[in-house]
């Protein structure tokens, strides 16, 4: 089994950046895809991006595309986002969220999840 811990979240005004980390532990990072997902208020939680194991091969949601990077560290047992430009809408708690299979956007594919991390982004 891995942990995940996300970090990183915040306020932030429109137009800005910040980077969101998800520290593992337990077994190795390396053995999973990795992904995250965002969730607003009275709304399902949706898939924003995921990341291939070696990290070389990623997928983003069009909502997203061209603003946000994700990333691995491997070594560091640690992935990231990098979100960019951020827009009032993409105010959500934000998951990290690992899977066994090959990379998948739909949330039935990830087996673990951490907690959760709040990004607020003022207009």
């Amino acid at each position: 089994q891995v942990q995940l811990v996300e970090s990183g979240g915040g306020l932030v005004q429109a137009g800005g950046s910040l980077r969101l980390s998800c520290a593992a532990s337990g077994r190795t990072l390396s053995s999973y895809t990795m992904g995250w997902f965002r969730q607003s208020p009275g709304k399902e939680r949706e898939f924003v991006a995921w990341v291939s194991r070696s990290g070389g091969r990623t997928v983003y949601a069009d909502s997203v595309k061209g603003r946000f990077t994700i990333s691995r560290d491997n070594v560091k047992n640690t992935m990231f986002l990098q979100m960019n430009s951020l827009k009032p809408e993409d105010t959500a708690v934000y998951y990290c969220a690992a899977s066994e299979l090959w990379g998948d956007t739909g949330e039935r594919a990830y087996n673990y999840w951490g907690q959760g991390t709040q990004v607020t982004v003022s207009s």
